[in-house]
């Protein structure tokens, strides 16, 4: 097991290294942000010592080698815009994106997995294909779109719930969280299932497909041979069995939950990582891009990592093939 685990952390340090290279380079290329910093009147010599200032006078080699050394030391530069440490920055943000990726997970499994099951074991009953044809309208349907029309019927034509914000806040063993208060429930349930509704047709489609394999296994026929209810053997057989495919795809997919919800933070007008992305973007904040970039890298390793040693203690075979590899 030890082994399993050195070899994915080497493999982890590699990815991070040649991810930061990637990343670097193709931020530092773009546009020139000195332009967005800069009164328009501003004339060659303040434009050069703005330039001086912000350390872009170098050779892009020599920034990466400076960007390198400040990475190992946990700095990945200022932001060119507020001035402040770019990873300070992105932390602030932070508990709202995990807060809204966790919740949106949370919604992709207690709604997908059961609804998956139920249309495996019931494949020809018109429910099971009502939620099938969902599953599809679920990959189908752009999340922008998805959005505006939560926004236009929850929160504008039936009023229920907010359509933007994060809510109310409340700390618990020292976390703080909108999950405390139910203003901060409220404003949180829209987003989470704008964000989740991809991943609860994954969810479904996996589950399924699961159940319909395991069904027909001779370990199920030995199991009702045996006499065992019908209730234990899916939820102790069948379940177990199929799990491995779902905790592997639903915890990289966790990691695109936090890449790619700034589609839904926008929408939302949700104070996380991918607004404040959104906002580095449009102002050439090379140094916040480069760090959100770097910390999403960082999340989609420890979580491929995580998934890496589950999968390892659910399936045995697994390590003992990278043995044998």
């Amino acid at each position: 097991m030890s082994a399993f685990v050195i070899r994915r952390l080497l493999q982890a340090f590699l990815v991070m290294a040649l991810m930061s290279v990637i990343v670097f380079f193709g931020v530092n290329v773009i546009g020139d942000p000195v332009y967005m910093l800069v009164s328009p009147d501003a004339d060659q010599a303040e434009l050069e010592a703005a330039i001086a200032r912000l350390g872009l006078d170098r050779p892009i080699w020599e920034q990466y080698l400076l960007f390198l050394q400040g990475a190992l030391r946990g700095d990945l530069g200022n932001s060119f815009i507020f001035g402040e440490p770019a990873l300070k920055l992105i932390f602030h943000h932070m508990p709202a994106t995990l807060e809204l990726a966790f919740s949106a997970l949370f919604l992709s499994v207690v709604i997908g997995i059961p609804l998956g099951l139920y249309a495996g074991l019931y494949p020809d009953n018109p429910i099971s294909k009502g939620i099938m044809a969902g599953s599809i309208l679920g990959f189908s349907l752009p999340t922008f779109w998805v959005g505006l029309m939560l926004i236009m019927v929850f929160a504008v034509e039936l009023g229920w719930l907010p359509s933007t914000g994060r809510g109310d806040t409340a700390t618990f063993l020292g976390i703080e969280s909108s999950l405390f208060t139910a203003d901060g429930l409220s404003h949180l349930f829209l987003p989470a299932l704008n964000l989740a509704l991809l991943k609860i047709s994954l969810a479904v489609r996996l589950t399924r497909a699961g159940v319909r394999e395991a069904m027909g296994q001779d370990y199920v026929k030995f199991a009702r041979a045996k006499g065992l209810s019908t209730r234990r053997i899916i939820f102790v057989h069948v379940l177990k069995n199929i799990m491995i495919p779902v905790v592997t795809v639903m915890g990289l997919e966790f990691g695109s939950l936090i890449g790619f919800s700034v589609v839904t933070e926008t929408i939302f007008a949700w104070p996380g990582m991918g607004k404040l992305l959104i906002d580095a973007i449009l102002q050439l904040d090379r140094p916040v891009v480069v760090a959100y970039l770097m910390i999403i890298v960082l999340f989609f390793v420890i979580i491929n990592l995580i998934v890496d040693i589950l999968y390892s203690i659910l399936d045995p075979r697994v390590r003992l093939q990278d043995q044998g590899a």
